[in-house]
């Protein structure tokens, strides 16, 4: 990798909805008392690692109490789970992240609470409790005479069963993904209320920036589309009134045209058929299309990814021209980036490369920037990040015993950083070339059309900085030959050739598995 030795990296621009993002699971992330357990104190220790890497924007998964390694079931929406440390630890980290330009967003799980909420527990106590009717409950005659006990699997859940028994109750509560996860009744104002006072806890008394909403389709079921939009319509208007510039983004796993109504309230949706589509394109060497289909997804090789790509963004700018588009590799839901390319480290560089050349608020899953492995069941998606090697590494969580990421099958970041072709700092070298650039930052997106189906190719524009991108999907070198139009785009200020490739004559020399950025002339 290498841009111009006379390209300066001046300070950042200034951090919003364009920023980088790191997705932290603070249990394997860095452990700063010795327990095993990755800890607040851990990540604000590492707060200097992410403002070198060039992050500007962290989402912690949940933090708060719960009776689950993975906290998606919460006890306690006031609260920091104890293994973390305190309310005191977690408003040092977001003082400390914010004077670093780093914005914090956490996840807030409000379409469910843990079974052991003290609301469920007196809920399942008596039909009167006061907290009965923040959960849905029916009697088995009444389910059948509407639907079905039993779901089909998503892509969000291999849950199969809907409604669950609960001893002493001749009803049966509603649970989406799981009868340790009772869904909340959003048919009562009360609930919504406290909802509401939660959200505008966390802004106003800790100082986060926003929320990453988990779950955000299944606050109603989907045949109540409209009553889900309305709802996140007014929880964003009732907490702009205390944080004006919130942000909200949301996971929504469905179609496109499904979950475009979602952006009149959460203004932001993670982008699942974005992150196929990198993929695929890069794991089949053509550039294609991938979109959800049921509890996974397909691929569309007559549309290449950026007619894709600019078919999603019309439909989003159709339903709200100032959304923000999420857009990632992987996360803590999903087989790692690295994983599902069989470990090829040129794939996953190219990979790096498409996502952080995109329009967008590009999230990387901690780990991603050293080539984390990991497939599923959960855990092993989530296991401890590789400081230095083990012997040395006094901050690595010991919590699990990796199946996938340990000294011998991933280079831990110490190593990394000290080597200009890891892929920590093919990742580093991505991000600051992305925050010197308006046009990558802010720009807008427009097909460029070279390669065929062998390479994606765009345009970012923005006032005067115009830039040609060209990704190689093959495992081959190709040569480009630019259009006479695009002969002023001379300047090369990124390419993963280290013998040059200037353009000369108007073409372009790519090596396997890489990209080029060119700049046209000012």
């Amino acid at each position: 990798m290498r841009m111009p030795a006379t390209m300066i990296i001046p300070p950042t621009l200034p951090n919003g909805h364009n920023a980088v993002m790191y997705e932290i699971f603070v249990q394997s992330f860095a452990d700063s008392n010795g327990d095993g357990i990755g800890d607040i104190r851990g990540m604000t220790a590492k707060l200097d690692y992410l403002q070198d890497l060039g992050i500007q924007g962290i989402w912690l998964m949940p933090i708060m109490p719960s009776p689950s390694y993975h906290k998606y079931d919460v006890t306690d929406y006031y609260g920091i789970h104890p293994d973390y440390g305190t309310m005191d630890d977690f408003k040092v980290f977001v003082s400390e992240a914010h004077k670093r330009n780093i914005k914090v967003v956490i996840d807030m799980i409000i379409n469910h609470t843990s079974n052991e909420h003290p609301w469920f527990l007196d809920a399942v106590k008596s039909a009167k409790s006061p907290y009965r009717d923040y959960y849905i409950w029916e009697t088995e005659e009444e389910i059948l005479s509407t639907g079905s006990l039993d779901k089909a699997e998503s892509g969000d859940s291999g849950n199969l069963t809907q409604w669950h028994d609960v001893r002493g109750n001749e009803e049966k509560f509603y649970g989406f993904f799981s009868g340790y996860m009772p869904d909340l009744n959003y048919d009562n104002p009360e609930v919504r209320e406290e909802m509401i006072q939660i959200g505008k806890f966390w802004l106003q008394d800790i100082g986060v920036d926003g929320f990453r909403l988990d779950a955000a389709k299944h606050i109603y079921e989907d045949s109540r589309r409209d009553d889900n939009k309305n709802w996140w319509i007014e929880y964003r208007h009732e907490l702009e009134k205390i944080k004006p510039d919130v942000y909200l983004v949301g996971e929504i796993w469905d179609k496109t045209e499904n979950i475009t109504p979602f952006l009149h309230g959460l203004g932001a949706l993670f982008n699942f058929d974005l992150a196929f589509s990198i993929l695929e394109s890069v794991r089949n060497e053509k550039s294609v299309t991938a979109y959800i289909h049921g509890p996974s997804w397909t691929i569309d090789e007559n549309r290449n990814f950026t007619k894709g790509y600019l078919d999603n963004q019309a439909l989003f700018q159709r339903e709200n021209q100032e959304f923000y588009d999420a857009i990632f590799l992987s996360n803590h839901d999903q087989n790692r980036i690295m994983s599902a390319l069989d470990g090829d480290m040129a794939k996953a560089k190219l990979a790096a490369s498409i996502l952080l050349t995109l329009p967008g608020t590009p999230y990387l899953y901690y780990g991603e920037e050293i080539g984390m492995l990991g497939r599923k069941p959960d855990p092993n998606i989530r296991e401890p990040f590789l400081w230095a090697e083990s012997l040395a590494d006094s901050l690595r969580p010991k919590w699990i015993k990796p199946e996938f990421t340990h000294d011998s099958s991933v280079t831990p970041l110490s190593i990394q950083m000290a080597d200009e072709e890891s892929l920590f700092n093919h990742y580093k070298t991505l991000i600051h070339l992305r925050n010197y650039s308006k046009a990558l930052t802010f720009g807008d997106l427009q097909e460029a059309g070279y390669g065929n189906s062998s390479a994606i190719s765009y345009y970012r524009n923005h006032g005067e900085e115009r830039l040609l991108v060209i990704h190689n999907l093959t495992n081959t070198p190709i040569s480009i030959q630019l259009r006479d139009e695009d002969t002023d785009f001379t300047s090369v200020i990124y390419s993963n050739n280290p013998d040059g490739d200037r353009p000369e004559n108007g073409s372009v020399d790519i090596v396997a598995n890489s990209t080029i950025i060119l700049k046209a002339a000012e």
